[in-house]
């Protein structure tokens, strides 16, 4: 499974940036994916999740500004991130859970810059 991530840039503070998660395999066949960052510096923490069914989980420190979501006609997990603070900034990771394959898989990650 491969991952595509895109919609990573340099943005103001208080900007808006829509990410972009396409699998190569139909998204309903993966258990879940998530979305990641990693800070210079810090461990790669998870920010959001979306499984098969649709549930979602979201950490509790972007909760109110992050939103995850799927486009199934464009087999597509969107992260939605508004009123971008400097702290958001990090590589941003896509991946996904294959319980049927046993194993994670991970994109290439894009670079999510917010200047003060």
């Amino acid at each position: 499974v491969q991952l595509q991530a895109s919609g990573g840039g340099l943005v103001q503070a208080g900007g808006s940036l829509r990410l972009s998660c396409r699998p190569s395999v139909n998204m309903v066949r993966l258990t879940a994916v998530g979305w990641y960052r990693q800070a210079p510096g810090k461990q790669r923490e998870l920010v959001a999740s979306i499984t098969a069914g649709g549930d979602t989980n979201t950490a509790d420190s972007v909760k109110d500004r992050f939103t995850i979501s799927r486009d199934v006609a464009r087999n597509t997990v969107v992260l939605q991130i508004n009123n971008l603070k400097p702290e958001d900034t990090a590589v941003y990771y896509c991946k996904a859970q294959s319980t049927a394959w046993g194993r994670d898989y991970w994109g290439q990650g894009t670079q999510v810059t917010v200047s003060s």
